[in-house]
């Protein structure tokens, strides 16, 4: 039998944390997934970090309490930076990861020395990411770049209804936040690695790959993390494996919000059919 048949629970305020999930799903195969997005208050990147976290704990309880997971993948930057001290305390013995904007990865790609990063405001503002800048401050310089309203346009680019005016705001925003930043490129003082600190970037890699050239590297977290997590798993004996006995792996994705985005985004970037989203409880939809 497997080591344990209970799903992962993946959470973020959006869409975003599908770029998570799809790194998930590749590095951990026969694991199943419940993944929670709450769209009825995303984004978090511009909300207070007093609210971001008791989202957070909220929908953490909800998460073991009605899906019973074995582990936990904050996959979102905001809510990791204002909750994740906070969940680990109050849940000690439950396998939990987090995300952060990945400038140490960053570091060890950059030739230049210079390393854009960009991110939403609640992560750049928070005391978790000031310790983490800190702890690289002169082996590099970083270009350090809150992008607003950058993650609400990309999830509404998956409505149907809004697609085109929300793709186009998504271009008008990366073309404004990386000039903001300066020349990009592979010459001494250009920036030539940019760490997308927010999960959601992940989902414009090409259209921020055809503003910056082929020479910029992008650098995100959705590997690191899936590794990390099969770490945790394998440690705490929970690690599922191929067995001739085994049930198959399944994953189950829900919204605090409308499913209509979801389904879209789903489909678009993980080939899940729009029957595998569903709407949470009315309780914690307006908690």
């Amino acid at each position: 039998m497997n080591a344990d048949p209970r799903a992962i629970g993946v959470f973020d305020s959006g869409i975003g944390g599908l770029s998570v999930l799809r790194a998930l799903q590749e590095e951990l195969p026969h694991e199943s997934f419940v993944y929670l997005a709450d769209n009825a208050h995303a984004p978090y990147g511009e909300k207070g970090e007093h609210f971001v976290s008791e989202r957070t704990h909220a929908i953490a309880q909800h998460l073991l309490t009605r899906h019973q997971i074995k582990a936990l993948v904050v996959a979102c930057n905001t809510a990791t930076a204002a909750a994740i001290q906070g969940l680990r305390a109050q849940h000690p013995t439950l396998p939990l990861v987090g995300v952060e904007p990945a400038l140490k990865p960053a570091l060890a790609l950059s030739r230049t020395r210079h390393i854009g990063v960009i991110a939403t405001r609640g992560t750049v503002a928070s005391e978790k990411f000031g310790r983490l800048l800190s702890s690289v401050q002169g082996e590099a310089t970083f270009v350090v770049q809150a992008c607003n309203g950058l993650a609400l346009a990309i999830e509404q680019s998956t409505l149907p209804e809004q697609a085109d005016v929300a793709q186009s705001q998504v271009l008008h925003l990366l073309q404004t936040y990386t000039q903001a930043m300066g020349r990009f490129g592979q010459a001494d003082g250009e920036i030539d690695t940019l760490v997308l600190g927010c999960t959601h970037y992940v989902f414009v890699e090409d259209a921020l790959r055809q503003l910056l050239g082929p020479g910029v590297q992008l650098v995100s977290t959705g590997e690191p993390v899936a590794r990390q997590t099969r770490r945790l798993l394998a440690a705490a004996g929970l690690l599922n494996s191929p067995t001739p006995d085994a049930g198959p792996a399944s994953t189950q994705l829900w919204t605090t919000g409308e499913r209509t985005g979801l389904q879209a985004a789903a489909q678009r970037w993980l080939g899940l059919p729009p029957e595998v989203c569903r709407a949470v409880d009315e309780a914690l939809s307006g908690a």
